[in-house]
């Protein structure tokens, strides 16, 4: 299934057994950023600590490999550039725990809680697409409501590694509402089918 955005030059697709070399690829050899391979918020803290690096890459492996796709992966004829981890919240332990990124309430939500786009082709607009593309793929999986938890950069400049769940301001171009600000960076936002 092909998820496309805007752009047609910019596709999307659930991250399968099938798609596990591109995975690889567009994370390299460090796993995106300091061995983490997506499995920050699927692990308790010593378990992710323990296992970074080739264990968090194991461990997103065997889950791709379970049949249950753990997020998208964007391409740009044929490169895979782009990853958005998206899923149920109950999939995700350590959000399920956070005190800041709490419930709002008791409706069922999948959560955007990863992005990741190629360097070479950071600042170029595509977090919104992704986003968009990520709810996309929610709505289409039975979700109602798609959560993200992105940064507010306000005067502050973040470094790209600091801001994996987002900016708000490609959620809000991809049409998600701010309902809650948990902190002065944080934000909670949705999308609604």
């Amino acid at each position: 299934m092909s998820l496309q955005t805007s752009r047609t030059e910019l596709k999307f697709y659930p991250v399968t057994a099938r798609r596990w070399k591109d995975f690889e690829l567009l994370f390299g050899k460090n796993g995106a950023c300091g061995g983490c391979w997506c499995m920050h918020w699927r692990l308790k803290q010593s378990k992710y600590d323990k296992q970074k690096g080739s264990g968090n890459r194991r461990a997103m492996k065997k889950l791709i490999e379970s049949g249950k796709p753990p997020g998208i992966i964007g391409y740009i004829n044929k490169e895979p550039v782009a990853w958005c981890c998206v899923g149920p919240r109950e999939d995700f332990s350590k959000l399920e725990r956070s005190r800041t990124l709490k419930p709002i309430d008791d409706k069922p939500v999948w959560s955007i809680l990863c992005l990741f786009v190629a360097k070479s082709f950071r600042n170029a607009g595509l977090s919104s697409q992704v986003v968009k593309a990520a709810a996309d793929y929610a709505f289409s999986k039975g979700a109602t409501i798609v959560e993200g938890y992105p940064y507010v950069t306000g005067h502050k400049k973040w470094a790209d590694p600091f801001v994996f769940t987002g900016l708000a301001s490609s959620f809000k171009k991809a049409g998600f509402k701010v309902v809650a600000k948990p902190s002065e960076s944080r934000r909670v936002v949705r999308l609604f089918i």
